[in-house]
């Protein structure tokens, strides 16, 4: 099985990764209508360099962003996992796992004491990859989101840092 190669975003990703934003989009793990062939991927407070990719065999196949839970000052030692996309194709090969673990290993080299997510109650491949690397639940939000004509739960997730 191929190792995924784990890298930090550059500009040239942006139209690959809005093509993988495109292709990989569903109400499973997503609270936003699906993105327009011509929306940009990278935007004002999510650039190259909120984002890590992986590829397999040189080709990029997932991405995490990491950004800030809010823009207040007070927390500004918490970092939060604002999206997390694999291919299809690519689902199986650990790619999650290994894009899960670098952004854990970015906040802690950014000085972060802790790292959150949200994640949809009916993910459950993605909550049990969370609580696998060590995330535990803090909070649940009861049908916080209605998608494709159901209510679903918003998952809060986190772990300290030091």
């Amino acid at each position: 099985m191929p190792v995924p190669h784990i890298r930090r975003a550059r500009p040239e990703d942006e139209r690959p990764l809005r093509l993988l934003d495109r292709t990989a989009w569903s109400y499973q793990h997503a609270v936003s209508p699906p993105p327009g062939p011509d929306d940009p991927f990278f935007r004002e407070h999510a650039g190259p360099a909120d984002h890590l990719v992986a590829e397999l065999d040189g080709t990029l196949v997932g991405y995490v962003r990491l950004g800030f839970p809010t823009s207040l000052a007070s927390n500004s030692h918490v970092r939060q996992i604002r999206g997390l996309v694999v291919a299809d194709a690519a689902r199986g090969n650990g790619v999650g796992r290994a894009l899960v673990r670098a952004a854990v290993e970015e906040a802690r080299r950014r000085g972060s004491r802790r790292i959150t997510l949200r994640v949809l109650g009916h993910n459950t491949a993605a909550r049990r990859l969370y609580e696998s690397e060590g995330f535990t639940v803090e909070g649940v939000q009861p049908e916080e989101f209605l998608l494709d004509g159901r209510y679903v739960d918003d998952v809060l997730m986190g772990q300290p840092l030091h």
